[in-house]
Formats: structure tokens, sequence, C-alpha cells
């Protein structure tokens, strides 16, 4: 590819800063070119997505819906409507595969931006802002956004609209919220390769402008021909505006010849959606068919290219397809290649992100080509061509048709161009206009290099998010400070309130002598001061974070029984050491030279590290320490059991905390384990006696000394209440009787009933007549996922919890008989 500066330029600002680049050009300036180059020549973490399947494949990458798992229609976020909107066709519920790919990502390219919506790309930056970095636009993610806003623009529905242009003020790409607010240069590639023809170019450009003066529409117009029939050797191909026009040309061309049909089907491999077909998967084609390859040449001999028109001369056992082109002097002997699906992944050795192949689509280059849309011939050049753009209805489709051709003399209108057929958005000139008067300069490059490199120190060197999740951690543990124990709260604030403060103030201390030591020399890569001071910064605060967050941390322990807790804690503590990786991998790093393509690969590896110190931390989520762990053990053996029968979470039933009291104090009376924390009078009511009871057993099991009261206790009984209310219950005694004979409240009793309802050593109607039963049986399932308390409700009121649970404990049995028959 010939050199040029405009190109150049887009290079060095993708490769050497993190400005978002609007890549744009007329067509046949090179934009499909330098996106190949690109993916060989620069060091940057990308990933290439496109709005079609066919594009995405064209652009060796993936679509966006597939990457960002995105819905096909409107999407609202809760940054643009400036409040929370639940979107119920929005699954971004990411593995870990794709949120690595994420976390590590330095460059998103966006092929065909203009087909993209700028609800899209909001939608992708709230994605990459909860993955990445949530206070910079697109979590930080350099965007390359490469197209023409003159060619095919979004599809946007009727109905799309009308709930979209509420927030937006039209749907193309640059009128995203985000983008806005991101810092964002177009580079604009004026050279045109595709078309050498000064006269030919003005009227494309004319056109593009919506500014065709009369005498470019004459001479445009001079090659209109009416009923133009080229003979069959000549490989002229008609774009038209509608897939019905196309087709129904092709098919009466193709019935017109004489002679077999050859059918060759496609060998699909793995995942390859019908929409990314770049051919038809069953290619219908004669000897003396007009064709166009569709893809280039795989081979060194480098014969065809997507586009090139010829015409079917033999068809060789059935194998090879010979194509001989008007402007050829030998055929073409075709084989079949194949087309590549890829998706992204993480090679697990290098930590590089990797194109991983999940399916191919194998079949002739080929397709009728005596017509094909508009649409289909973006991105192609032709020699010859028949235009029928009079039925044209959207913005840029005349300019696509005609600035597909080489020549003006190779173009033939087979209708007159109306000037309702150039249509151009009044919008998307203005925008044009615009970027066309802010190009960057030289001078804009070399400003963005320097505040690109000092952007990269000074992430390492900020502390906003790294303090933000330990404030966050403390609330959480603040919150739940009656539920979770351990030394790790008090660590937390410890570093919050004095290790970051120190760490913070010379950080800044720091960062003002750095731009003090960039007056003279903005280079960091060539300021030899620089480096050395970032030597040394780099030694300090690698040190510091050592011993005044991670010895401290690793040095905690906690406990708690509530697993939303346990999980926030831990969550919290995987964010916090991934941030804290990520600056240790790079301060590493920085001790040796800072290089921006250095501190881009140790900050994306550093990413996808698992941290030993979280995991270490986990295994820290320890038992909690008591005098009596036996005992502890048994009275958590009881709460679960509780929990089963009454249908209730573990701290409703009782507190880790009050475990872990009841086996430090060993209450022998009611008084005493009243005192114990998180123990009131309903606690005494419904649990106290069988709590006391189990803490005499186990002082007289161990042979431990009682309390001074212990001559006021009852000896310890031999059989638990709840096999005293079931004895008590064979006997014949009522549910007011049991629980009046041993001190219980009625709900008490049914709840010991119901246990052994549930086992089936006592029928339902133990507990429940069988007018009762049919009522709650109906109710429980019509509401399957209805709590107790809801059902309750729904009953009448003469029906009591341990009914209901009683019923609930029957059709599980019935259900668990049911499954072993």
């Amino acid at each position: 590819m010939q050199k040029n500066h405009e190109l150049e330029l887009a290079f060095e600002f993708v490769q050497y800063t993190n400005r978002n680049i609007f890549l744009t050009g007329k067509a046949g300036t090179g934009k499909t070119t330098f996106l190949k180059s690109l993916k060989t020549r620069s060091h940057k973490r990308m990933v290439v997505v496109a709005p079609t399947g066919v594009a995405a494949i064209n652009a060796g990458g993936v679509t966006i819906h597939s990457f960002f798992q995105l819905p096909f229609g409107p999407i609202i976020t809760e940054k643009v409507a400036g409040y929370k909107i639940n979107n119920p066709n929005v699954q971004q519920k990411f593995n870990s595969r794709k949120i690595n790919i994420i976390k590590s990502l330095d460059l998103l390219v966006i092929d065909e931006i203009s087909m993209v919506r700028a609800d899209m790309l909001d939608a992708i930056d709230e994605i990459l802002r909860k993955y990445k970095n949530r206070f910079q636009p697109f979590g930080g993610v350099q965007l390359l956004m490469i197209g023409d806003l003159q060619q095919l623009a979004p599809v946007v529905k009727d109905d799309e609209w009308s709930l979209l242009k509420k927030y937006y003020q039209s749907m193309y790409f640059f009128n995203s919220k985000s983008l806005i607010e991101a810092d964002m240069i177009t580079v604009e590639l004026k050279y045109v390769y595709r078309q050498a023809d000064e006269k030919f170019l003005k009227i494309l450009n004319q056109i593009r402008n919506d500014k065709l003066s009369k005498e470019s529409y004459d001479i445009l117009h001079e090659r209109y021909i009416s009923d133009f029939k080229p003979n069959e050797s000549e490989g002229y191909i008609t774009l038209t505006t509608h897939n019905a026009s196309a087709n129904k040309t092709n098919e009466e061309h193709l019935l017109l010849i004489k002679g077999k049909t050859f059918k060759f089907s496609a060998k699909i491999k793995g995942q390859f959606s019908e929409y990314s077909f770049p051919t038809d998967e069953i290619l219908e084609l004669k000897i003396g068919s007009q064709v166009m390859y569709v893809k280039n040449d795989s081979s060194l001999e480098k014969r065809y290219f997507n586009g090139k028109i010829g015409t079917i001369t033999d068809i060789l056992d059935n194998e090879i397809i010979v194509v001989k082109c008007p402007e050829d002097e030998e055929p073409i002997y075709t084989s079949t290649e194949i087309w590549e699906n890829i998706k992204y992944s993480i090679d697990d050795k290098t930590k590089d992100i990797k194109e991983e192949f999940v399916g191919s689509f194998e079949q002739y280059p080929l397709r009728l080509a005596w017509a094909i849309t508009i649409h289909k011939s973006q991105g192609l050049t032709f020699e010859k061509a028949i235009i029928d753009a009079a039925s044209a209805f959207a913005h840029g489709q005349t300019y696509v048709a005609l600035s597909r051709c080489k020549t003006l003399e190779g173009l033939v209108l087979s209708s007159k161009i109306s000037n309702n057929a150039i249509i151009c958005d009044r919008e998307v000139s203005a925008f044009n206009n615009k970027i066309e008067e802010n190009q960057p300069t030289d001078d804009d490059l070399l400003k963005s290099k320097y505040k690109y490199q000092l952007s990269l120190i000074n992430e390492i060197f900020n502390y906003k998010q790294l303090t933000y999740r330990l404030e966050h951690f403390e609330k959480i543990i603040e919150d739940n400070h009656k539920i979770v124990h351990g030394t790790l709260g008090e660590i937390i604030m410890n570093i919050q309130r004095t290790a970051m403060p120190e760490i913070i103030k010379v950080a800044l201390n720091f960062g003002a002598h750095l731009n003090h030591y960039l007056l003279e020399n903005p280079d960091i890569e060539s300021n030899s001061l620089v480096q050395e001071r970032l030597k040394k910064a780099s030694e300090y605060f690698y040190e510091q974070h050592q011993e005044k967050i991670f010895k401290p941390l690793n040095n905690s322990s906690f406990a708690t029984d509530n697993k939303v807790a346990k999980k926030s804690i831990n969550d919290q503590l995987a964010s916090i050491y991934a941030i804290l990786t990520i600056k240790q991998r790079c301060l590493e790093a920085c001790k040796n030279g800072f290089t921006t393509e250095k501190i881009l690969d140790v900050r994306a590896k550093a990413a996808l590290e698992k941290s030993e110190e979280t995991t270490k931390l986990k295994v820290r989520t320890k038992e909690v320490e008591t005098k009596h762990p036996e005992l502890y053990s048994l009275l958590k053996y009881w709460r679960q059991e509780q929990v089963n029968i009454l249908q209730q979470s573990h701290y409703q039933i009782a507190t880790q905390k009050m475990l872990q009291g009841i086996a430090n104090e060993l209450p022998c009376t009611l008084n005493q384990l009243q005192k114990i924390n998180g123990v009131g009078k309903v606690k005494i009511q419904q649990f106290g006696e069988e709590l006391v009871s189990m803490v005499l057993e186990y002082i007289e099991e161990k042979g431990l000394e009682r309390t001074p009261l212990e001559a006021d206790i009852i000896k310890p009984k031999k059989i638990s209440n709840k096999d005293m209310s079931f004895k008590l219950f064979n006997e014949g005694k009522t549910i007011d009787e049991i629980a009046k004979t041993c001190g219980f409240v009625k709900s008490t009793i049914e709840n010991h009933i119901s246990y052994f309802i549930n086992i089936g050593k006592l029928p339902m109607e133990a507990l429940v007549d069988d007018k009762k039963a049919k009522i709650i049986m109906e109710t429980l399932k019509k509401n399957p996922e209805s709590s107790f308390t809801e059902i309750k409700e729904m009953l009448p009121i003469d029906i009591s919890f341990g009914q209901i649970r009683a019923v609930k404990s029957f059709l599980e049995q019935q259900k668990t008989d049911n499954q072993n028959d």
C-alpha cells in the first residue's frame, strides 16, 4: 500500500496515544487496508467488531451484538436516561473469559461505524466501564471507529425511534452521549486509490456533499444508455437498490443459458451463522454464468480479489471452476476458499488476546453477478457497472453505487438519477464539514503522545479507584458488624484512615515534581531525569503497598455465616487485590525504566492474574474461635434444624454472635441466657428451655463445673423438647396440652410436630384436617415462589404457620417418595 501522510498519522495516533479516533475518507481511500495492516503492526491488545455478520467476517472480527451480548432493539442506558431502566432483552452476564478479555483490552476497533446506532455505543460504554474503569468513557479503552458517514446509515425502525428520540438528536454514532464526553479526533484519508480520473472524482465529491452542479450532472448523464444490453463477455455488473430486483435479474440471466446446472454445497463446521454467509450455501451455476469473486485469493498468486468479475468457461470434474476475466489473458482455476468464524480468548501462557477458531464456511468464492444490491457492493471496486439508482431510498445509496466504479467510462446508468435519488443527510454534511475544518496536525500528535505517557504514569500513582473500593468495603463491614467477626474490619479502617492518606500525600507530591521535570522535555521515554525519579518512586511505592496494605490484609481474618455478606466481602477483596496487583506489576516494570509498550503489556497481563493474596485471604475465612468449639458446632447443627423446620434464615433463628456467646459463657438458666448478646424475650420464649438444656447436657458430658446458680437449675432433660412433644402427642395429648406441659407456645409445638410429619413419623392429619389441608395445598401449588408469610396472608385467619408447614412437609415427602419410585 502506498504510504501517505494521513494513514501514517492515523497509525501513530492509534499506536502511541489513547485518543479515540474516527478514521474516515471517501470510498477507495484505503480504510479497509489500513485495518488489516493495523492488526499485524500494533502492539496494543485489540478486538475488532462490526455491526453486521458479513462486515465482521470481512474485517476479521466478530459482530458487536455477539461480543457485547446486546439486543437488536433499542437500548437506553442508565447514564443516558438519568435513572435505572430495565432492559429485559439485555443479558450481560459475561463468562470469565469474556470479562478477562475486556479487562485486558487496550483498543476496540469498530468497522463500518456509519451503520452503528448511537444507543449501541452508549451500551458499549456502560459495559466497558463496568469491567474496566468506571470513571472513564468506554472504561479507558481506546476506540478506533472506521467508516464513511456518506455511505450506509444506521437502520432504525419507526417504533424504535419513537422510544429513542427523547434521548438522541438522531441515531448517527456521533450523537452517542459517551462519545461526546470522550476525547475524539477525526483523521480523514484524502488520497483515493480507486479512482484516478479527476473529472469523475469531482462528480463523486459533489454527490457526496449534495452539491451536484449542472455541469457535473450533464457529464454524469452522458453515461445514461436506455435498454443497455452488454455482451456477456464484457463483464458488466448491475447495482440495484433492492434484493428482489438483483435476484430477479440473476435468475433471468441464468435461465437464458442452456446447459447443465451445477450445484455446489458449502461445508459448514462448528459455529457459523447463516446471516454471516459470504455467499450462497448452495451455489447454482452454469457454464457461461457471470460471477463475482467474494474473497481475496488466499494463495500466493493473488489471482483474484473481492469484487472481481468474470465468466465461467468450464467446470472440471465438479471440483474446479474455470473463470475468465476480461482484463486477464489467462483463466483462473478456482477452488473452494474457507472463511473462518472467530471469537476472542486469552492465551493461558502468554496472557495475550488471541483469535480462537469456532467455525468455518467452505465454498467457492463466487456468486452470480449480473446484479447485486448497492448495500452488498459497499467496500467493493468494479471495472464496469450498470447503475440503477432511480429508486434510492436511503442516505448515501447513490454515492455508494457510483463510487464502486473505477472510471466514468466503465459506468452505465440504466435510469436517470433525479435529485430525489441523491439523498444526503444535512446532519451528516454538517458533521463532515466540522471535522474537515478540525483535522489533527503533527503537533497535535506529539502532544497526544506525551499526554498519553503521562496518563499511564498518573494511573499508576492515582488512588481514586482504590480509595473508592476501601470506602465501600468499610461501609459493608460497618453495615454487617453484628454478623461479621474477625480482625478484617479494623484492618480495613486502619488502611483507609492511616496508610492511604500517607501514600496519597507522597503520590501527589511526586506528581507535582514530575510535572516540573517534564517542562523542558515532555517525552517521558527520553527524559533521563524523569526516568531516574520514576525508578526511585517505583521502589518506594512498591514497598509501601507491600508493608502497609498487603501485609496487614494477609494477617487479617473474618468469619460470618451470612452468605450475602460473605460474598460481598470476598468480592471487595478481589477488587482491591486486582487494583493493587496491576499497580505492583507496573511499579516493578518502571524500576527498569518506563516505555509505553512495556506498561501496556504488563498492565494487561496483570489484569488477568489470579491473585495469590486473594486466595490466601479466602482461606483465612475460618471458623469463629470459642472456648467450647464442640458446643458451638452442636449449636450450629441445632440452628440448621430450626432453619429447616421454620423456613427462616440462619440469622433470624440465632446470630453467629449469639451462638458464640452461648458457647463461651455456658448459660445454665434462662436469666443467664437472656444476658447473652442477641437473646431477648422472644428468643427465650421460642428456644430458651431448649438452649439451656443443650448447655447443661454439654457441661455434664464434659464434667465441667457449673455456674454458681446451678442449684436453681433443673436437671438436664434426657430427651429433647422435640422428642418430648412427639412422645406426648403419641400419648394422646393435644397441641395446647403439650404446650402447657412443656412451657412452650403453641407454634413451637406445631413446629415440632411438622418435623415428624416431614420425616414420615406422623401423618399430615396430625395437625391439619382435610378441609384446611385442601385449601393450603391449592394455595401452595398456585404460588410456588411465595414465602410462608405471603401464603399465610392468602389463607383464612384460623390457619396457622404450623399447619402450613405441615402441609408443605407432606407435599415434599410425597414428591421424594414419587422420585424414589
